[in-house]
C-alpha cells in the first residue's frame, strides 16, 4: 500500500480547486465510516456539496465497529473498503500508550492514532484507489492562511463537540487532502435529522474516550498486558513515607479519589516517580503549576522557527478551558509561562495553542513547574 511520500503530489489538488471557487461537483472522496452518527449523516453532507463519496472502515482493534460501517454504507449505497489497521494500531498507539504509562506519563492515544493511524490509513487508501480527498465526521474547521499557504486546524461551530485539541498534530500533507464536512453542524441537528431519515445510527451512542479500552479502566487494561506493576510508598514533599500505593500505573496527576489511604483532609497526586516508585501526595496548592515545557511540536498556523514572547492560548488537556501563557519557542521545545497558576499539568498528555479559534501548534508536555 502506498505510504505518504507517494500521495504528495496530489496533496494540493483539491484545496487548490476550492481556493479558485472550483465546483467538486463529481470529485471522488473517501470518508472514514465508525457506523456512527457523525460519519453516517457525513454522506449527506458530502453528496450535497457534489461528491461522489466512497467509505472506508478503519479496523483498529476488535472494538472497532465494522458491521455498523458496513450497514451503514450498504444502507446508503456507499462503496466500502475494508481496511485492517490492528498490527499498525497495536505497533503504534496501544505500545505507546502503555509505555507511557510505564515511565509515569498520561498519554492521549486520539492524538497518536489520528496522524499515524487513522489520517494515515485514509491517504494511502486515497492514494491507491486515485481519490485526491479524505473526509472524516470529526468536529473541527479546516482553514488555510492565504499568505503563508498553511493549511490548520480551527475550533469547529459546534464548541460543544469540538474536536479540534486532538487533531493538532496531522501534517500539512494530510491537511491538504482532509475535508471535514460536519464543521459548521451542531451535533444535536445531525442526529435530529438523521432520526428523521430512519437512519440506523441515529441513535448510536457517542464513541468513548478511547475506542481500545471500552470500560474505561486504563490501569487494568496496562497491567493485563505489562503484568502488575510493583507496590511502593506514597511520601509527602519531603520525601517521607506516608503509607503503601498499589503501582504507579493507578495514578495521575490532580487525583485526590481512589489513593486508598486517609488522613483527615484531603490530599492530591502532585508527582509521580516512575524510577523511584514513588507517588507524591500534597495540599491541592501543590498541583498548581506556573508553566511547563513541550516537545514533539507540529506547527499549523504558526510557522516553524524561532520565537520569544508569544501570548496565546493553551489547552493542557481535550476537557480544559484554553489558559493564557507567554511562550518561547526554540526549535522543537516550547517554555510556556503561564499567566495564573494552572491546575493538574500532566506530563504525557497534548499542550495545544490557539489563537482565537485558530491552533497554532502543539506539543507533548514534558514537565511542569511550580
Amino acid at each position: 500500500m502506498p505510504t505518504m511520500s507517494d500521495v504528495t503530489d496530489l496533496r494540493f489538488w483539491r484545496r487548490r480547486n476550492i481556493s479558485k471557487g472550483g465546483n467538486d461537483m463529481g470529485k471522488k472522496i473517501l470518508l472514514g465510516m465508525s457506523g456512527g452518527v457523525d460519519s453516517t449523516y457525513a454522506v449527506f453532507e458530502l453528496q450535497k456539496q457534489g461528491f461522489s463519496v466512497e467509505g472506508a472502515v478503519l479496523k483498529m482493534s476488535d472494538s472497532t465497529d465494522v458491521a455498523g460501517a458496513v450497514q451503514a454504507a450498504e444502507a446508503l449505497g456507499v462503496p466500502l473498503h475494508v481496511v485492517d489497521c490492528t498490527e499498525r494500531f497495536r505497533r503504534i498507539v496501544i505500545e505507546d500508550f502503555i509505555s507511557e504509562y510505564t515511565k509515569a506519563r498520561t498519554p492521549n492515544p486520539c492524538v497518536i492514532c489520528n496522524r499515524f493511524v487513522k489520517m494515515a490509513a485514509l491517504c494511502e487508501v486515497a492514494a491507491s484507489l486515485e481519490i485526491p480527498a479524505v473526509a472524516t465526521g470529526h468536529y473541527a474547521r479546516l482553514c488555510r492562511d492565504e499568505k503563508t499557504g498553511r493549511f490548520y486546524i480551527a475550533k469547529a461551530s459546534d464548541i460543544h463537540k469540538d474536536q479540534s485539541y486532538v487533531l493538532w498534530r496531522l501534517s500539512q500533507e494530510q491537511l491538504s487532502m482532509l475535508h471535514f464536512p460536519l464543521e459548521r453542524l451542531l451535533k444535536t441537528d445531525i442526529r435530529q435529522k438523521a432520526k428523521d431519515m430512519n437512519l440506523a445510527a441515529a441513535n448510536a451512542p457517542d464513541s468513548q474516550e478511547i475506542c481500545f479500552i471500552p470500560d474505561g479502566d486504563y490501569a487494568s487494561y496496562v497491567e493485563s498486558v505489562r503484568g502488575r506493576f510493583p507496590k511502593g510508598f506514597f511520601i509527602d514533599d519531603k520525601g517521607m513515607p506516608l503509607g503503601e500505593h498499589q503501582g504507579i500505573v493507578h495514578y495521575t496527576i490532580g487525583q485526590r479519589k481512589g489513593l486508598g489511604v486517609s488522613f483527615g483532609h484531603p490530599v492530591f497526586v502532585s508527582a509521580i516517580d516512575a524510577a523511584a516508585n514513588t507517588v507524591t501526595l500534597s495540599e491541592e496548592s501543590a498541583v498548581f503549576s506556573q508553566g511547563l515545557l513541550c516537545r514533539s511540536l507540529n506547527f499549523m498556523k504558526l510557522l516553524p522557527g524561532n520565537y520569544d514572547g508569544l501570548h496565546m492560548q493553551v489547552k493542557i488537556r481535550y476537557s480544559a478551558k484554553p489558559e493564557a501563557a507567554t511562550v518561547q519557542i526554540r526549535g522543537d521545545v516550547a517554555q510556556v509561562q503561564f499567566d495564573r497558576p494552572v491546575r493538574a499539568v500532566t506530563p504525557g498528555q497534548s499542550a495545544v495553542f490557539y489563537q482565537e479559534d485558530e491552533i497554532l501548534f502543539g506539543g507533548i508536555i514534558d514537565i511542569s513547574f511550580r
